[in-house]
């Protein structure tokens, strides 16, 4: 099984900004009796990766239908994420690769005016006021952009998150915060638990979380502060739920952009969406995880990080590596 760091460790910020691979999304004859074009997406070739790692791996360019157990085409995925209600498209943050796929994904659901929002992981409630101002000149460059929104500069990397949120700035659909506030965050840690937002895990979920919130803090992190750090979690994954849930318009998809953790079916979003929103049925919550191939495995199930029946991503898509650099070696020098 591929190690929950690669999901949930969020990438250095020193990391070099690379240009992101070139995708191409095009429309062609309308199928009947569907909101969607057949549809057809020229994956690069394999040099064309901006991702430098692995890009020989025989997975490196496929999507996995989690739901079916099999590799799936690009116009069998937009058919499956047009028709739903929600879509959570995940990522690896410092992969330039996984912002240019969501990027094309993201233009092309609103070329054919299928969206109501998006919401992003990058955005807090901080940023609420100057998203109420926002307006689509903001969008004619991504310097405006940036100065309109405030963008934190120090925690998110703008070359990358600027161009994915110009689209549907520049297309008049509504962007919201996903986020809670630092100030929030230090809340929440020092706060008891929600029961609220503690009810939506049971117990095995709650097991799983710890495990790999531990993991992903390189197994440095004392005991004593892991349930702070679920409270913090599941905090977040609640708001996130909820920026999806305030505009819904008949025939068109809330969208979020998050970290590949954040998405998931079993500890993430998802379960909040249902548990928490009056009317949300699961089949109508879409998955789609971005994912970096591993030398360790070419099986796709691998790279589910299963620990229930219920999988953690309905689709994946699969890149090159930006890094291999173990991160908690690093730490540990």
């Amino acid at each position: 099984m591929i190690s929950a760091v690669r999901l949930m460790v969020r990438a250095p910020r020193w990391l070099p900004v690379v240009m992101a691979v070139m995708l191409s999304l095009t429309a062609c004859a309308q199928q009947a009796g569907s909101r969607l074009p057949e549809t057809g997406l020229d994956l690069a070739p394999v040099d064309s990766w901006q991702s430098p790692l692995y890009t020989g791996h025989p997975l490196v360019g496929t999507i996995w239908s989690g739901r079916e157990g099999r590799p799936i085409s690009v116009s069998a995925l937009a058919e499956n994420l047009v028709n739903s209600r929600y879509l959570l498209l995940g990522e690896k943050h410092d992969n330039p690769d996984h912002h240019r796929i969501q990027q094309r994904l993201l233009r092309f659901l609103l070329d054919r005016e299928l969206v109501a929002s998006v919401s992003f992981e990058m955005l807090d409630t901080d940023n609420d006021g100057p998203l109420s101002n926002l307006e689509r000149q903001h969008a004619e460059t991504l310097d405006s952009l940036k100065n309109a929104l405030q963008w934190d500069e120090q925690g998110w990397d703008w070359s990358y998150y600027g161009p994915l949120i110009a689209e549907p700035v520049a297309a008049g659909v509504e962007v919201k915060s996903a986020n809670i506030s630092s100030a929030r965050v230090s809340e929440v840690y020092a706060s008891q638990p929600d029961p609220e937002i503690a009810g939506v895990l049971d117990a095995d979920a709650l097991e799983q979380l710890n495990s790999e919130i531990d993991a992903s803090h390189c197994n440095m992190l004392p005991t004593s502060q892991f349930p702070a750090m679920v409270r913090v979690q599941q905090a977040r994954d609640r708001q996130m739920a909820l920026s999806l849930g305030h505009r819904e318009l008949a025939g068109k998809l809330n969208v979020l952009v998050a970290g590949n953790y954040h998405v998931r079916r079993d500890l993430g979003v998802p379960r909040y969406l249902v548990a928490l929103q009056p009317g949300v049925e699961p089949d109508s919550v879409v998955s789609l995880a971005l994912l970096e191939v591993s030398p360790e495995s070419e099986e796709p199930e691998d790279y589910l990080q299963a620990f229930s029946d219920e999988l953690p991503f309905d689709y994946i898509w699969f890149t090159p590596a930006i890094s291999d650099e173990d991160y908690c070696a690093s730490l540990a020098r």
